[in-house]
């Protein structure tokens, strides 16, 4: 496919993808957040089965010889940041997707969550380029290095090429797991429901 048809279908792709999000309000802190503060799991549900969608696909394409997966060490500083991460989620009260929605949709509360990650992610590309930290030169190799607590590389792609399993094999193990988990929030909505009817029929009229 040439540069232009990929931009297209980038474009287009993007499109789709924002006018879901948009329709359907979905966001991955909230779906997160109302599971765990209030107990409903409309946007967990619909997170899951993205997941699993896309865990297919991915591991699919990678099983293929056709994915064009990432490489980046995972480490000790990837786990901080994911918790730096969440807590400026849970302040500005949306994820990245869905501020970008609201940004479009004119909610100058969410134009300035956007303007302080763009510059978060610029004075950041300074000390790493300035200070290398983490240590990126010697630590940050592909490999597992205790030391600097790196774990290398750690994806499908990289799984399939040092087991030679193939990569659709992982790919459906994480599946059954976000299934189980879907399993289980679908039960728990049930016994909620069920409740409810057991407590509107004890109640008298």
């Amino acid at each position: 496919m040439s540069i232009i048809g990929e931009c297209f279908v980038a474009f287009l792709f993007g499109s789709i993808v924002g006018l879901l999000v948009q329709r359907s309000r979905f966001c991955n802190t909230a779906a997160l957040r109302d599971a765990m503060l209030f107990k409903t799991y409309r946007n967990t549900k619909a997170l899951l089965i993205a997941m699993m969608i896309l865990t297919i696909g991915f591991t699919g394409f990678i099983s293929i010889g056709e994915g064009k997966s990432m490489r980046f060490d995972v480490g000790f500083n990837q786990i901080i940041g994911l918790f730096i991460f969440g807590i400026g989620m849970v302040l500005a009260g949306a994820c990245t997707v869905s501020t970008w929605v609201k940004a479009g949709e004119g909610n100058f509360g969410a134009v300035w969550a956007l303007l302080f990650t763009f510059i978060g992610m610029f004075l950041f590309s300074l000390v790493w380029s300035f200070m290398y930290w983490p240590p990126a030169p010697s630590a940050m190799t592909g490999e597992f290095n205790l030391e600097t607590l790196q774990l290398g590389y750690a994806n499908a792609e990289t799984l399939q090429e040092n087991t030679g399993i193939p990569a659709i094999f992982f790919g459906l193990l994480q599946f059954f797991v976000l299934f189980a988990i879907y399993k289980a929030i679908l039960r728990k909505e049930n016994k909620q429901h069920n409740d409810q009817e057991i407590n509107q029929q004890n109640t008298p009229a």
